[in-house]
């Protein structure tokens, strides 16, 4: 069985990270002392659940997060520095910090170090996530010992319903634009106006006409959507915004 370590302190390691090209030593001192941290752990880097899923999950509720008590969010794999870098480039993840276990020592003092030759991974840490105070363990959750890749309780919205279940999350918003269109500009001056962040999908660039259509049933933009639910264009979103 793998150990459930609340109440003890996490192992004292020093990390060879990659920073500005050069190699920088980064301590479990440094990461953790005075601090409230999250950290997620996973078997690798550009694997599919934890480039789709995990990663993207505690990104996203970053901010969220922060406003809750948290001072940073680390994403912890056996994987060397240049892979942990590349893949939180590629995941634009900008709130996270990539620590590269490469020799897997952290992850093996956490007794989390498992055998996966199976899938020619060598020795690689199960999938866990933790909230680290001041450098003791506050809270660990253990995905459970079955076959295959279990990703049911380390993910973010977990972690967040531990620290406040009754946080408010950010609204998840896209839009549909054009190059040139006033009204789309229109649309995100009203969303930034609103402190709301979100997602530019550019006809031509990243979407076509056809895929609008097929989405909103509509051929015009701006359109938008707003936890899932479709707005509609910019006289909808103001008045859905009481602009």
């Amino acid at each position: 069985m793998l150990p459930n370590r609340e109440g003890q302190r996490v192992p004292n390691i020093t990390f060879r990270t990659r920073q500005n090209s050069e190699w920088v030593n980064v301590t479990t001192d440094e990461l953790f002392s005075g601090k409230t941290v999250i950290v997620f752990s996973l078997p690798g880097a550009f694997t599919p659940t934890c480039s789709s899923t995990h990663l993207p999950g505690y990104n996203e509720l970053a901010d969220t997060f922060k406003e809750n008590g948290v001072d940073s969010i680390i994403c912890m794999s056996v994987n060397d520095a240049f892979v942990m870098n590349e893949w939180a480039k590629s995941q634009e993840a900008e709130n996270i910090i990539a620590i590269p276990d490469g020799n897997g020592e952290f992850t093996e003092g956490m007794g989390m170090l498992v055998d996966k030759t199976d899938l020619g991974f060598g020795k690689r840490s199960w999938r866990y996530s933790m909230l680290v105070k001041d450098g003791v363990i506050e809270k660990m959750f253990i995905e459970p010992e079955e076959p295959g890749d279990p990703f049911k309780v380390s993910d973010a919205e977990t972690m967040l319903n531990y620290i406040n279940p009754k946080a408010s999350r950010p609204q998840c918003v896209s839009l549909f634009t054009k190059v040139g269109c006033p009204f789309c500009a229109r649309a995100k001056t009203m969303l930034q106006e609103h402190g709301l962040e979100y997602e530019e999908i550019v006809l031509g660039k990243d979407a076509t006409i056809r895929s609008l259509k097929a989405m909103t049933g509509a051929t015009t933009v701006p359109q938008v959507f707003i936890n899932g639910k479709l707005i509609g264009g910019s006289e909808a979103l103001a008045t859905y915004l009481g602009a």
